[in-house]
């Protein structure tokens, strides 16, 4: 699998999300993509209690450690990527964390407008 080029939503090189805890498709700490990743982990979110409570309410549990798969949970700070049609889903329910644009992969606007992610720029 070959990451898409590292161009973020401003038209700059991709800078790094997060390393701790390590996030990204690739887990290569950046909010690259590729074909294969069908869920698109191109926005780089900063973890908010309200979000991670919201993201596990709808079916994604980001803040369970899962040691199985060398997960330890997020909290409420962490940077993490995160799917882009769940941040507008968040978004659309009031809930969206803060964003990274610097960090946030231009393939993202696929999914969310630009001026939704800048309207979360933290």
């Amino acid at each position: 699998m070959e990451p898409d080029d590292p161009i973020n939503v401003l038209g700059q090189p991709l800078a790094s999300c997060s390393t701790t805890p390590m996030t990204g498709f690739f887990r290569d700490g950046h909010c690259n993509t590729c074909t294969a990743d069908q869920g698109s982990h191109t926005v780089c979110a900063v973890m908010t209690a309200e979000f991670l409570a919201y993201s596990k309410y709808v079916g994604n549990d980001l803040s369970t450690p899962r040691p199985e798969f060398g997960f330890d949970g997020l909290h409420p700070g962490d940077s993490w990527c995160l799917c882009a049609a769940r941040f507008l889903q968040a978004h659309d329910e009031g809930c969206a964390p803060k964003v990274a644009l610097a960090s946030t992969h231009i393939r993202a606007l696929d999914i969310v407008p630009l001026d939704v992610l800048k309207a979360h720029a933290g």
